[in-house]
């Protein structure tokens, strides 16, 4: 098989503030003839992601930072065009950190496969990737809910909101959600089944909404200046504390294990944007941050013959 030709998103200067299209190029690679030990993998589906932001920085972080005039990177799943390794066949569908690219050559280290019977491909990237895996650790791990309490979610029609909601339901909470549309509250309430959604654009004085519908208070009525109000953390019982969820990839088993039990009981459910063509993933992470996604934002690179 001759080299291929790959179109990829490359990182063209690094942003300031909100990244613009200008930010990024669009260029094209030629991908070598697989050798022996080799893979090459056909693109489907990739996930943009806010934390991507901070590696398009130069500073130090939990990941390093993107190169410029290289390749972006991220999640995405595909299909294997050609296999010169015993455990990967063509047609196999994997997941990889390989995204922003059409093509990649793997030396099948990287790869992971993905079950294409259990779920659509792509929520590999959503539901069942990192995505509800933040959400699943996120609420049970750190949060550590009961029965009874009142689960308080912004962004609750994100991707990794609409998992906390629905996880909270199933564990017994009430569940209280806002949202930046009146279709998402609508989705809210009629499809992930919270208690109460709001549109906290049309809120007014959210204090007041918040008081509504959290009778028993919450945690913060306020974004503080500084760490001067840490003392009603005692008052309050409150526990503050971070993570990143790669740290808790011992949980991906029991993670998946739950979330397919619970969407074959329809006790989940999902949304997604899929902006089509490599060439939209710029405006696809850019409108991240405009609010343009409904679920989680997808890029479908190419077609899917599942479909």
């Amino acid at each position: 098989m001759a080299e291929t030709v790959s179109k990829e998103i490359i990182l063209r200067r690094r942003p300031v503030g909100l990244p613009t299209e200008s930010d990024f190029e669009l260029a094209q690679s030629m991908v070598p003839e697989v050798r022996a030990g080799q893979v090459l993998v056909r693109n489907i589906y990739m996930s943009v992601d806010p934390y991507m932001r901070g590696r398009m920085n130069a500073g130090r972080s939990y990941v390093p930072p993107f190169e410029l005039g290289k390749p972006l990177e991220g999640r995405c799943v595909g299909q294997v065009v050609q296999s010169k390794r015993d455990e990967f066949h063509r047609g196999d569908y994997v997941f990889s950190m390989r995204g922003w690219r059409e093509y990649y050559l793997s030396d099948g280290s990287d790869l992971t496969r993905v079950d294409g019977k259990a779920a659509p491909i792509q929520a590999y990237l959503g539901i069942l990737g990192m995505t509800g895996l933040t959400g699943y650790v996120g609420l049970l791990d750190m949060g550590q809910p009961k029965t009874g309490e009142t689960v308080l979610v912004s962004a609750a029609s994100g991707a990794v909101g609409a998992t906390v909601c629905q996880i909270a339901k199933i564990k017994g909470c009430h569940v209280v959600g806002s949202a930046g549309s009146d279709h998402k509250v609508k989705w809210l309430m009629e499809e992930a089944g919270v208690d109460v959604a709001f549109n906290y654009k049309k809120a007014g004085d959210l204090l007041a909404e918040l008081t509504k519908h959290c009778p028993q208070g919450i945690d913060a009525t306020e974004r503080p200046p500084g760490p001067k109000n840490l003392f009603l953390a005692i008052s309050k019982r409150l526990s503050l504390k971070g993570f990143i969820v790669s740290d808790h990839l011992d949980r991906q088993p029991q993670f998946l294990a739950d979330m397919q039990t619970w969407i074959g009981e329809d006790k989940i459910r999902w949304k997604e944007t899929i902006v089509e063509g490599i060439e939209k993933a710029p405006g696809a992470f850019i409108g991240l941050f405009e609010g343009a996604n409904f679920g989680k934002m997808l890029v479908k690179v190419g077609p899917d013959p599942a479909m």
